[in-house]
């Protein structure tokens, strides 16, 4: 069971390119000369520049705490291997969970305690939904 997700992107930003591309033909709507074609292309254009910037935010910034482990972009840890999700200090060149040299930006860490006693870094934008997950999934 899934009890936290957090995605890094929402394909709903694929429709801003097009919406951009119909106000500005609507805009040429007014001043006596439209360009259709082009707007169908500035459209398709910015559609398709942002497909993959989506993807990509998706594979690599999607959050998700399920009943057996903990998801952070790329990277997969199991919850039995989780010693602490409270009061633990980040100690300064703590490992960042998914791959990145540093805590995206916008997204704010939670340390984590292993089994082995290391310190790791877990990143949400609501670190403490996460830290709730988290609790609440170790705790059955």
């Amino acid at each position: 069971m899934t009890r936290y997700t957090e995605r890094g992107a929402s394909w709903r930003a694929l429709a801003y390119g097009p919406g951009f591309a119909v106000l500005g033909y609507l805009a040429e709507l007014f001043t006596g000369t439209t360009h259709a074609i082009a707007w169908v292309f500035v459209g398709l254009g910015l559609a398709a520049i942002t497909a993959p910037w989506i993807h990509a935010r998706r594979r690599f910034l999607t959050v998700e705490v399920t009943d057996s482990s903990l998801c952070q972009g790329r990277e997969q840890l199991p919850l039995d291997r989780i010693a602490e999700v409270t009061d633990v200090g980040a100690p300064t060149g703590a490992r960042v969970l998914g791959g990145g040299w540093s805590v995206p930006n916008k997204y704010d860490a939670l340390p984590l305690r292993l089994t082995d006693d290391t310190v790791v870094l877990a990143w949400a934008k609501d670190v403490g939904a996460l830290r709730t997950a988290l609790q609440e999934a170790r705790a059955t």
